[in-house]
């Protein structure tokens, strides 16, 4: 397809404007997708209020968005399984496939992997994106490319469960309630848990793990969160605990609210990151700690999960904003992190 399309660029920080771009040309293995919906990330926020990630430093103007849903308008040569008119979540990683975790199944470690929206890679605040086709998964009749674009988040979530080998019988423990922590809670139900527990200090997060269905919320800000823990599952304390907020005091948390034996999976990341923690408790309980970094395979399941109506994408978004008003939208996320979930 031939023709311009239009791009949000982070001009600086704080600061979104427009460029005009060539369509991208699609290659023999390629797709290329009109995109309906991209998801507002923290990193995405996170770049846009101090221009870096750790390492990552962006270096203007830069395309910001890696969670994309849309359709299929144009089928490169090679490609088979999709065609023209199917609606897609895509995976916004393309990784090496020959180093040892990806040949191993890790490709989510991958160290050559080219990521959307991680610097210098630009991502997809935009109107149209060629991708590897491989990494485009087709969405059943009743998915919307709104929830399409949701997968990405939600593999995350799945992770964290799997990274926990959730099962159905056990306690759950989710610290933070923000888009990261209401999907892996919705994971962790969609995979049997059979009590998930949600902590945070906002009231109206709370409120939405409820509605999303968590069996049971703490108000960090109002109640003792480890006693409530422990009089929750007897005293034992919970068999998994997945940490979302990324904060020490959260972090701690979890050390004494999980029972012996048990796993705690860490995704949130610290703003230091560092921490200090009660190794001693750990040891003695023998836990077991796990961490997340992105996922992988994980789009089918997650496609599924929602399609069967496990998971409740449509009930984690709060606000929608045009392409046109990217500037808008990027300034109510950073300003209303309270009211916003996604």
């Amino acid at each position: 397809m031939e023709g311009k399309m239009k791009v949000a660029v982070m001009q600086g920080i704080g600061k979104m404007g427009f460029v005009e771009r060539e369509i991208p040309n699609v290659k023999e293995n390629e797709v290329l997708i009109k995109l309906e919906y991209v998801g507002i990330c923290g990193s995405d926020l996170h770049y846009y209020e101090t221009g870096a990630i750790g390492d990552y430093v962006v270096k203007p103007p830069f395309v910001l968005g890696h969670e994309p849903g849309g359709t299929v308008v144009e089928v490169g040569k090679n490609v088979k399984h999709l065609k023209v008119g199917d609606r897609v979540a895509l995976e916004p990683g393309k990784t090496c496939g020959h180093c040892e975790f990806c040949k191993t199944g890790r490709y989510n470690l991958c160290p050559d992997v080219v990521f959307f929206a991680t610097p210098p890679v630009d991502g997809v605040f935009q109107e149209y994106v060629a991708h590897e086709a491989n990494l485009c998964f087709k969405l059943p009749e009743n998915v919307s490319a709104l929830e399409g674009a949701l997968i990405e988040p939600l593999a995350v979530g799945f992770h964290a469960a799997m990274q926990a080998d959730a099962k159905i019988g056990q306690t759950a423990v989710v610290t933070g309630a923000g888009c990261i922590g209401l999907v892996s809670m919705m994971a962790l139900k969609a995979m049997g848990v059979s009590k998930v527990y949600v902590v945070d200090i906002m009231q109206k997060r709370l409120e939405k793990a409820l509605e999303l269905g968590a069996d049971g919320v703490i108000n960090a800000s109002e109640i003792d969160v480890v006693e409530q823990i422990m009089k929750l599952t007897d005293y034992k304390g919970c068999d998994i605990a997945i940490e979302t907020a990324g904060t020490q005091m959260t972090t701690v948390q979890t050390i004494h609210m999980a029972k012996k034996g048990s796993t705690i999976v860490l995704v949130g990341y610290s703003k230091s990151g560092e921490m200090t923690l009660p190794m001693s408790l750990a040891l003695d309980k023998e836990l077991t700690f796990k961490t997340v970094f992105r996922y992988r395979h994980i789009y089918p399941m997650a496609i599924d999960a929602v399609a069967s109506g496990k998971v409740n994408l449509k009930g984690i978004i709060t606000n929608i904003f045009d392409l046109d008003d990217v500037q808008k939208a990027m300034d109510y996320s950073v300003n209303n992190k309270a009211d916003i979930v996604k």
